[in-house]
């Protein structure tokens, strides 16, 4: 039985209002921080990144495909998954509806991982998606930006993420990492050897430059399931590890 406040409509609408003006404050500070990544200085890239793309090998110019900017989604599909990892999935799910709006408004949206391109074609058509996969499988990007570790580096720690260096790897204690382990037909450490990021680039007279990146938790708002869910009466309710692939929920 719900121990949840029951209020009469007036009672409701009173702190309804007083909500609305906290999130009207917010909408405001993220206006200022979407204005802050605009104004951050942009680095120039200076190494030939090559990818296996559904056209063949591409540069990282080349992916920008006639647009003036570019996003990044750093899709976790390292070389030894079977499949692709299960919340980098629910992110993707969205991919689809706009990345069209998207490429005709300047700006080309592409995952990349280091899975070779046949696993990521395959897992593509399963998932039903069209947005364009490209694979780093034989170049530094994933290295570069922090988004992949050898297994060296993992057992040393040191390396650095969402702009903080990070402990050598210890075995999950909780069930989160070992279902994406189990989801992805690896084992956590494998599975934990790739990392979920975006990044945003630039093309100007003829060179690429880096904008911007974003980690872990700087994510969430690229996670359209999350935006309904924080706006749902029981919000995230996440007592376990609870979304699976999208054609792997019993009604499915």
């Amino acid at each position: 039985m719900s121990t949840h406040r029951i209020a009469t409509r007036e009672q409701w609408r009173a702190e309804r209002l007083d909500l609305l003006e906290a999130e009207k404050d917010l909408t405001h500070r993220s206006d200022e921080l979407a204005r802050r990544r605009q104004e951050l200085p942009w680095v120039k890239i200076d190494k030939d990144y090559r990818f296996d793309t559904d056209e063949g090998s591409a540069s990282l110019a080349d992916l920008f495909k006639g647009r003036s900017q570019l996003l990044v989604y750093h899709f976790m599909f390292g070389p030894d998954y079977s499949a692709g990892c299960p919340s980098c999935s629910a992110i993707a799910d969205g991919f689809n509806g706009f990345a069209v709006h998207l490429a005709n408004h300047d700006v080309m949206l592409w995952a990349i991982s280091r899975a070779p391109l046949a696993k990521l074609q395959a897992f593509r058509q399963r998932m039903g998606w069209t947005f364009p996969w490209a694979s780093s499988f034989d170049s530094d990007f994933n290295w570069d930006f922090s988004m992949s570790l050898t297994e060296e580096q993992q057992r040393e720690g040191g390396t650095e993420y969402n702009y903080r260096p990070q402990p050598a790897y210890t075995p999950p204690k909780g069930s989160g990492p070992n279902i994406g382990a189990q989801v992805t037909g690896t084992d956590p450490a494998t599975y934990a050897r790739e990392r979920p990021g975006m990044s945003a680039f630039v093309l100007e007279d003829g060179n690429v430059y880096h904008s911007y990146s974003a980690f872990a938790r700087g994510l969430d708002g690229l996670w359209g399931a999350y935006q309904w869910l924080d706006r749902a009466p029981k919000g995230r309710n996440e007592p376990t590890y609870w979304w699976r692939h999208h054609d792997k929920y019993e009604n499915a």
